[in-house]
């Protein structure tokens, strides 16, 4: 540039503005047809129905193209050219072209090629009807690239090439959980569509031949380096989406993120290692390898452990720079073309040549001629052209020299993460050196407990032999005694023989040789004191015993052979002690060596010590703020408690007052009420006083239970409450004198709860509250509403219970009676009838049967369900005492299974006259709803004092659901046996006349007409005798003491 700011100031007159604004305006032009032609020549070159794969510098032309237009119009202009939907293969090389283009082009690539979508779409539809060869990959590869361009568009600041900082990653997000969460979802749809391609291009290569080093199978492994670029960024940042996602969200609400990530991790660890095999690939990237098991997402401290995939791209040793300035000449024309004569010319008419006239003759006005115009033109063009030779030299020496920074830096990362596994590897050796060192440790030890043990035997050996010395100098005095040792002695070598043999029971054949030698040694001792006493027993027998001195000497001879094997097996333990005094040193040398690298691993502990420490003080903080926090959290809580049991107290003592304000109420006058009902209210008053008292006490011990005690403080002031009024208006039914008693009792309950609530509404005097004062106006009131309970029906409610257990019996036996008789009606049948009436009784029999089973396994069930009742509601009182206690629930029981006996008996009456053909299918119908309602009685009153999750109950209820099936059948039976008989009365109207026919249709008008009003009167009848019916049943059964006691 100083070149040519030196040649413009050596020219005297500047060159005039029309000239150079002409000149500039063709030589833009110029350069943009220069520029379009070579695109145009480098996209034909790249994109060709060749099967080879694209050359790198063509590629490399399109990319620099699209920065020098700062976009991708020209390349999409001569793409659309291109028949890309009629040949496979030039689809394939145009993926893999733009492919690069959207990693390595212009940033607007993306949005000029947005504008193709549709196309890119319509086109990947189309491939995709092929099953196999270029159209299905050309398929797979376009919903990549769609992908791709979709993702980028979403995600704006990620580059193309994905290459991203940490920082940059975070802030993608916007430090939200929920963008994040939508991130990894469209990372893990981008890495799903680069496998789809991966496994298509393996699937579709036969890889038991040698496919990579084909022009053919080049020109499909080609694409799967930018595959491969993306699919390591893409897994990379999944990682450590997944790890920022799980510190925030349950574990739970990412199975699916794990699960997927899963699958994919499998798939790229197969595909990569597949690829780093094929001989294509070796020579052009270098593929990463991924762990054996794939992260712990649920152990935070794993992200430590990750190492981020690198893809090495080796630095390009061929493509001379020749052949790069023959590119960038032809991507770039720096030629500025002298102006032609025919353009001169053409001016010098326009405007004239004369220089008086003319003011735009240069040669005049400059006083130059035009030669030198023309040299100093061409000298500031060659000049441009130098110094725009230099400036792409200086940018191609710049590019390689960031490629190859690029590849160090990559290598240093991986140099770095391999640094980092054998730091790991090396804390693993060094636990594994600790065990090791504590073995040899632990082998000394036994070495030295071997050598002292060894020593032991020695001794004891060397005392053998002193002991065989003695007794031999003692040979004429202790001949048997000689003996007896040489035989021990023997004993004793064998055994030493033995240890040598197996050194690690050593210790275990030391205890039994010293057990041995003590024994031996107490023989010696006894058999001494004997030889002393039998020495003169011996001279006397000298002369007998010179025989047995010659086998003495015999067995002398024979023992001092056994003291040379001995003395022979002592060198032996000598040698061997040597050589595990040599072995021994050399462990010490090793042991020392160990030391070393003890206090070398004890140095790195120590500071790995201190770090802990300083971690272990800042945990010990945070627990202290949260022990801190917890209290006040504990505080809060208890006056929570606190203040939710002074809201319960309070809205008991208001349902009390209430109460006792219903009392003064003069409209309260009018209500009345039983005293049986006042004393049960009584006595659930006192059960809920044993639940209070429990409570209280139990919130005493542990303050947490406050629950159960609001419940029973609730509880309690409704039924006080309800006691006090239901009390006021029992007073209302009773003399003069029993009413003020009542009264007074029942202000005086509801003055003791009152207290008994204002003291527990305080925390200090909750613990001395006593209940005991309200449990005695209680039982007051109680005992007032057993005296004036009525007493006329005492006899007959003692006799309750005999009259329920008659009454089931009686049930029974009617249901066994009517399953009787209908087999025998059907026995009977059988024999006389036949054809259709035949099947009809068998049918409608049938279902009688079936219906008086279930009757039966009903009242076996209502059987077993009263008795658990009465076990559980009974307590310490008698069966009778309970069922005359509940009297109602009693003499409901006796209602409903009379009501089933005798609907029992009444059906199998009906059916017995229809079977006869004397009865009425109706009666039979009847006779099986009035079972069934009869059955629901039975059921509802065995189910009032019943528990609910009794299995009894639910027996019986099934029971309960068994007889309305098989009702239901009865009365279905019966109506297709009706119709069916009825099908057989045809009407036959064939010999009829005119006359007949109007005659019998006035006659079953009138039947129509008097069937229907007598229909009507039937059913006002039926009303009438319901409403009768339910009279008698309530004066029965008590219910108007019922609606007295509600009201």
């Amino acid at each position: 540039m100083d070149r040519v700011k030196s040649s413009m100031q050596q020219v005297p007159n500047a060159i005039p503005k029309v000239i150079r604004r002409t000149g500039g305006a063709n030589s833009l032009e110029l350069e943009k047809e220069n520029f379009e032609r070579g695109q145009a020549v480098s996209i034909n070159k790249a994109i060709n129905t060749q099967e080879v794969a694209v050359k790198e510098k063509h590629a490399r032309t399109c990319i620099l193209g699209t920065h020098h237009e700062k976009g991708a119009h020209t390349f999409w202009a001569a793409v659309n050219r291109l028949p890309l939907s009629s040949n496979a293969v030039l689809c394939w090389k145009f993926c893999h072209v733009f492919h690069k283009l959207l990693r390595d082009g212009h940033p607007n690539v993306i949005k000029d090629s947005m504008r193709n979508k549709a196309d890119l779409t319509d086109m990947s539809r189309m491939w995709g009807h092929l099953s196999e060869g270029y159209g299905k990959l050309c398929s797979i590869y376009l919903k990549l690239l769609i992908t791709k361009m979709e993702f980028h568009i979403k995600n704006p600041r990620f580059p193309g090439n994905l290459q991203m900082s940490n920082r940059q990653l975070d802030e993608a997000g916007e430090n939200d959980v929920n963008n994040f969460f939508q991130l990894t979802v469209e990372m893990f749809d981008y890495l799903e569509c680069e496998l789809n391609l991966f496994l298509g291009v393996f699937s579709s290569l036969d890889m038991s031949r040698s496919v990579s080093v084909t022009a053919a199978g080049q020109c499909r492994l080609a694409p799967l380096i930018q595959v491969i670029l993306d699919s390591s960024h893409l897994y990379d940042y999944t990682v450590k989406l997944l790890f920022k996602l799980h510190s925030c969200l349950p574990a739970d609400t990412l199975q699916g993120h794990r699960d997927r990530f899963q699958e994919q991790f499998k798939k790229l660890k197969s595909l990569f290692y597949r690829s780093s095999n094929l001989q294509y690939f070796k020579r052009l990237i270098q593929i990463p390898q991924l762990p054996e098991n794939p992260p712990n997402f649920l152990r935070a401290s794993a992200l430590s452990e990750h190492i981020s995939p690198v893809v090495v791209i080796p630095a390009e040793s061929s493509s001379p720079e020749s052949e790069h300035v023959v590119e960038t000449e032809d991507l770039v024309d720096t030629d500025v073309p002298a102006l032609p004569a025919a353009v001169e010319t053409t001016f010098d008419d326009l405007f004239g040549t004369s220089a008086a006239i003319d003011p735009f003759n240069f040669n005049s006005q400059n006083g130059m001629r035009k030669d030198d115009k023309d040299r100093l033109i061409e000298q500031l063009t060659r000049e441009i052209e130098a110094l725009k030779e230099e400036l792409e030299s200086f940018r191609l020496e710049s590019g390689r020299l960031c490629q190859a920074l690029r590849g160090r830096v990559s290598e240093l990362e991986a140099e770095l993460a391999e640094q980092s596994h054998l730091r790991l590897q090396a804390a693993g050796e060094s636990e594994f050196l600790k065990a090791e060192l504590e073995d040899l440790r632990r082998v000394r030890e036994d070495t030295e407990k071997e050598q002292r043990s060894l020593t032991e035997i020695e001794k004891k050996a060397q005392a053998n032999e002193q002991r065989y010395t003695k007794l031999k100098e003692k040979y004429t005095e202790l001949v048997q005694s000689h003996a007896d040792l040489l035989r021990k002695n023997a004993e004793v070598t064998r055994q030493m023989t033995v240890a040598r043999a197996a050194q690690d029971e050593v210790e275990e054949v030391r205890r039994e040789m010293q057990e041995k030698v003590k024994a031996a040694q107490e023989v010696a001792d006894r058999q001494e004191r004997e030889q002393l006493h039998q020495l003169q027993e011996l001279q006397r027998e000298l002369v007998s015993n010179r025989v047995e001195l010659e086998s003495l000497k015999t067995t002398m001879a024979s023992s001092q052979q056994s003291s040379e094997v001995l003395s022979s097996q002592l060198v032996t333990l000598e040698t061997e002690k040597a050589e595990l005094v040599q072995s021994l040193s050399k462990v010490e040398a090793e042991l020392a060596v160990r030391g070393e690298e003890l206090e070398r691993v004890q140095s790195s502990l120590a500071t790995e010590r201190e770090s802990g420490v300083k971690t272990a003080e800042a945990l010990q903080n945070q627990l202290n703020e949260k022990e801190s926090r917890e209290q006040a959290l504990e505080s809060q809580l208890v006056t929570a408690r606190w203040s939710s049991l002074q809201g319960a107290v309070e809205e008991a003592e208001k349902i009390i007052q209430d109460s006792l304000a219903q009392i003064d109420d003069p409209a309260h006058i009018s209500c009345t009420s039983s005293a049986d009902y006042l004393a049960s209210r009584c006595q659930a008053s006192l059960d809920c006083m044993e639940r209070l008292q429990s409570a209280r006490e139990a919130f005493l011990a542990d303050n947490t239970g406050v629950s159960d005690l609001v419940r029973v403080v609730t509880q309690c002031g409704h039924l006080v409450g309800d006691t006090i009024v239901q009390g006021s208006a029992t007073s209302h039914m009773v003399p003069v004198e029993q009413a003020d008693a009542l009264s007074e009792s029942v202000k005086a309950c509801g003055a003791e709860a009152l207290a008994l609530l204002g003291q527990m509404k305080q925390q200090d005097s909750l613990a001395a509250a006593d209940n005991g004062k309200l449990r005695a106006a209680l039982e007051a009131i109680l005992a007032t509403a057993e005296k004036l309970r009525p007493r006329g029906l005492e006899l007959q409610q003692g006799e309750l219970g005999d009259l329920v257990e008659q009454e089931m019996a009686a049930t029974s036996a009617a249901v066994e009676s009517a399953a009787a008789r209908i087999e025998e009606m059907l026995n009977k049948s059988r024999a006389v009838d036949t054809g259709i009436k035949m099947e009809v009784n068998e049918r409608i029999l049938a279902s009688c049967t079936e219906l008086m089973q279930t009757i039966k396994e009903l009242i076996l069930s209502s059987k077993d369900l009263q008795r658990d009742i009465v076990e559980g509601g009974r307590g310490a009182a008698s069966m009778k005492e309970f069922y005359a206690k509940n009297s109602r629930w009693t003499e409901g029981l006796i209602s409903a299974s009379k009501a089933v006996g005798w609907g029992a008996t009444v059906m199998v009456d009906a059916a017995d006259l229809v079977v006869q053909g004397k009865g009425k299918f109706e009666e039979l119908m009847v006779c099986s709803h009035e079972i069934a309602a009869s059955t629901a009685q039975l059921v509802a009153a065995s189910k009032v004092k019943a528990d609910k999750d009794s299995a009894k109950l639910h027996r019986l209820q099934q029971a309960s659901r068994g007889v309305t099936q098989a009702t239901a059948a009865v009365v279905a039976s019966t109506k297709s046996g009706k119709s069916q008989i009825e099908e057989t009365d045809t009407m036959d109207f064939s010999s009829m006349t005119l006359i007949q026919i109007k005659r019998q249709e006035m006659d079953a008008q009138v039947m129509v007409l008097e069937l229907e009003t007598r229909l009507q009167k039937e059913r006002e009848r039926l009303g009438e005798l319901r409403k009768k019916h339910y009279e008698l049943a309530g004066v029965a059964e008590g219910w108007d003491e019922g609606e007295e006691g509600t009201g």
